[in-house]
């Protein structure tokens, strides 16, 4: 078993969607996030506009949380903004071994 008692939860969604992913989270425990904007960089995403290649623009979405909110937050975020949305969002979580500033 872990000793750790935060997660990061990160969620890769289409751009433009972070604002309702967002809202999914703090319904089911998260506190706040932070958006940072990119672009996919698979080439079978990349799309010809007039021959040029247009690479998809993604966000990210990055909650730190406590280690018993982390499954219910990314279960609602993977039922409502899930791979079968428009979204397009996965999420995964890495342990956070310490933490500063954060008021849990």
């Amino acid at each position: 078993m872990s000793s750790y008692k935060y997660e990061l939860i990160i969620i890769i969604s289409n751009q433009g969607h972070t604002d309702k992913i967002m809202e999914t989270a703090k319904e089911n425990g998260a506190r706040g996030g932070t958006v940072i904007h990119g672009r996919s960089a698979t080439n079978e995403e990349a799309v010809k506009f007039f021959g040029i290649k247009i690479q998809p623009e993604k966000e990210l979405l990055l909650i730190v949380t406590t280690k018993d909110k982390k499954t219910n937050i990314m279960k609602a975020v993977s039922d409502k903004h899930g791979l079968s949305t428009d979204t397009k969002a996965l999420c995964f979580s890495v342990p956070v071994s310490d933490i500063v500033g954060f008021n849990f």
